[in-house]
């Protein structure tokens, strides 16, 4: 049986830059197994495959992996998701709600198309949980993870920890946007600390940023497969909640520019807001469909 596929670049409008995600379509009947063999074959950060939902009120139930392991959550392959399934649909004249809503582990996801005169442009999701702060690690084991030192580890404002909105990760603000740039992943560094409360990964950010660099801070995610994730939307929502925290803000809407030094630059869109008495945490942002195709099993 052939399955389709489609690519797509997240956090972009710029074809080969972003974040790629593969979205298999046709994926009922696929097992847990294969399913994983095939997100190994991609290669990508993460593939989602879409399922029928179990409630007929909701769009889909979308099942997530990265080339080791199933996640609960994520943000660039609901992002991602979204515009594909909204762009065929126009494609198809086939009606959808401005709001698609996905069954995941993690819960109930709501994702909202973005628009421009019409025509779907990209999709913002709201977080599926609040933000939980767990664990934290010393600066000189997380500077350990990145090759760097203590010094370029900045613990002002939050020491190194674990947070989550969906998706656990080791969140570490940096001194500067030249230690940003020099962080490389640390096989030795990782496994002295990771896993840690679910995070496996290590999410690095700096408010410094190079003179006409845009948005207002600077990112990168390294992963224990010494890899880079060139967009993270789960930890973007994650950190724009924790700051929001530790500002005492009501709410804060952030630019975060992530994958600029591996060459595959993102912009990510993400705002907190607690003005109801509830905190409701949201990421987003343009997307580009980049390749079709299908592949029998």
């Amino acid at each position: 049986m052939k399955r389709r596929y489609v690519v797509a670049d997240v956090f972009t409008d710029t074809p080969f830059l972003g974040n790629p995600v593969a979205v298999v379509l046709d994926a009922e009947d696929l097992s847990t197994g294969q399913m994983q063999r095939i997100a190994v074959e991609f290669g990508y950060s993460e593939t989602t495959f879409v399922l029928p939902p179990e409630d007929a009120a909701h769009t889909a139930r979308v099942r997530i992996f990265t080339p080791s392991r199933e996640i609960p959550f994520a943000g660039h392959p609901n992002v991602g998701t979204a515009y594909v399934l909204a762009t065929y649909a126009a494609m198809n004249d086939t009606p959808l709600p401005e709001t698609l809503l996905f069954e995941e582990i993690a819960g109930l996801v709501p994702v909202r198309l973005l628009k421009d005169n019409g025509t779907v442009t990209g999709a913002e999701l709201v977080t599926p949980e609040a933000l939980s702060c767990r664990s934290e690690v010393s600066p000189e084991k997380v500077a350990a993870c990145l090759s760097l030192t203590a010094e370029d580890i900045r613990t002002a404002v939050h020491n190194p920890l674990v947070a989550s909105v969906g998706l656990p990760f080791l969140v570490v603000e940096l001194v500067s946007r030249d230690a940003l740039r020099r962080c490389v992943p640390n096989l030795q560094g990782f496994r002295a600390v990771l896993p840690l409360d679910g995070a496996v990964s290590v999410y690095a950010y700096t408010l410094d940023k190079d003179a006409g660099e845009p948005g207002d801070l600077q990112a990168r995610m390294l992963t224990p497969r010494m890899t880079e994730d060139p967009a993270t939307g789960s930890a973007t929502a994650a950190v724009t909640a924790l700051l929001a925290l530790h500002r005492d803000k009501t709410t804060l809407s952030l630019q975060v520019s992530q994958g600029v030094d591996m060459g595959r630059a993102s912009t990510l869109y993400s705002g907190y807001d607690a003005s109801s008495g509830k905190s409701v945490v949201r990421v987003g942002g343009s997307c580009v469909i980049t390749m079709e195709g299908a592949f029998t099993l």
